[in-house]
């Protein structure tokens, strides 16, 4: 298993990895609203890998029709588990794997722990701009994925993972949890509004990396 995790303040919310919580829908983090949502995207191994790169090059939010910009390198320092030695006893030395960066072939480059990027998407007559920075990434046997949250400027507070995953039965799947609520007192007059595009734009994301583009 191999999972970076990004724990720099400059998000706006305090539950850092909140969408990793088994159940997340039942106990969300006080004052936050949950959201689950899966899509089969196919089965086997081909199908597994063209969708996991998608995901990690922005192809759920590109596909979903919004832009994004401004990405910043993260880290890139992968967190792999500590260490025990024999006693069970956090060993002295802990090995830190290397940054890893990889590009995709038009020079997108692959998601990585702490990378920033402005996701920008239209609301009505307005264009709306959404600051985030990953918290973290999976990079697992048959199970890849990653989550960002919410920065400064963003009209919600919260987190939002992607997670494209291959079960047992060989079937593929892309998972979508998240968190939120409004993230001033501006955005707040209008939640119902931004809600219901929050529910247009996840529907959008379950189509991105689908083969046939509609679920």
């Amino acid at each position: 298993m191999r999972r970076a995790t990004f724990t720099d303040t400059a998000v706006t919310y305090a539950s850092i990895g909140g969408t990793l919580v088994p159940d997340l829908l039942r106990f969300p983090p006080k004052g936050y609203r949950p959201l689950e949502r899966t899509v089969r995207l196919g089965s086997g191994e081909e199908r597994f890998q063209l969708a996991s790169k998608s995901l990690m090059t922005w192809g759920v939010q590109r596909g979903s029709g919004m832009t994004v910009t401004d990405l910043l390198d993260g880290t890139g320092q992968q967190y792999t588990g500590l260490v025990f030695d024999a006693d069970g006893q956090a060993a002295r030395s802990q090995k830190i794997a290397p940054d890893e960066s990889v590009f995709a072939e038009d020079g997108t480059p692959y998601i990585v722990n702490g990378m920033s990027a402005h996701l920008t998407t239209k609301f009505g007559p307005f264009t709306v701009d959404a600051p985030v920075r990953v918290v973290y990434v999976i990079d697992e046997p048959g199970r890849l994925g990653f989550a960002y949250g919410t920065m400064a400027g963003h009209p919600a507070s919260g987190e939002e993972s992607f997670v494209v995953e291959k079960r047992e039965d060989d079937s593929v799947w892309l998972i979508i949890r998240a968190f939120s609520r409004p993230s001033t007192w501006f955005y707040r007059l209008g939640w119902p509004l931004v809600r219901r595009q929050q529910s247009k734009i996840t529907a959008r994301y379950l189509r991105a990396l689908h083969p046939i583009g509609a679920v």
